[in-house]
């Protein structure tokens, strides 16, 4: 089967409230539809990183949001996935504030996830820095996993 890495953004969807956002209500029910439809064709992942991003904030909401952990290996954060995510974030031009970002595919692509999935267009899933991810992930000898959201993934 083919591996996904699931990042902390759809855990955010899967476990909310509908949403009176059209956008947000669209998101939510493609990442439910992948979630109850699709999910079972694909060996599924997370990360520590994941873990901690859900479980902060809110109590009610964080245990919301782990419930849906059940079962799902967790990939290891350790030393190289850290200077990884470094190289990423210094050479695509990310924030600061984007460091897990790079770490979630840093862990991914360490791990020869077949896909990223994600709803975070802004760092992840977003189309101008896929080249220059794909290009670090290169220089250390990694190939990156196909980044995309769960409306893209329903039709593997």
């Amino acid at each position: 089967m083919l591996s996904v890495y699931l990042e902390t953004s759809i855990f955010g969807y899967v476990a909310s409230r509908p949403g009176l956002n059209v956008i947000f209500a669209a998101n939510q029910f493609l990442t439910l539809q992948w979630w109850n439809d699709h999910r079972t064709r694909f060996d599924l992942f997370v990360s520590q990183a994941v873990i901690d991003e859900c479980s902060a904030g809110d109590p009610v909401a964080a245990s919301e949001r782990l419930v849906f952990f059940d079962g799902i290996p967790v990939l290891a954060i350790n030393s190289d996935t850290q200077t990884l995510a470094q190289d990423i974030l210094r050479r695509v031009g990310l924030p600061p504030k984007a460091a897990i970002d790079a770490v979630h595919i840093a862990a991914a692509s360490q791990n020869r996830m077949d896909f990223l999935l994600t709803w975070n267009c802004k760092h992840i899933a977003n189309p101008s820095f896929r080249r220059k991810i794909e290009e670090v992930l290169a220089d250390h000898g990694l190939a990156s996993p196909v980044i995309c959201t769960p409306q893209e993934l329903i039709n593997v």
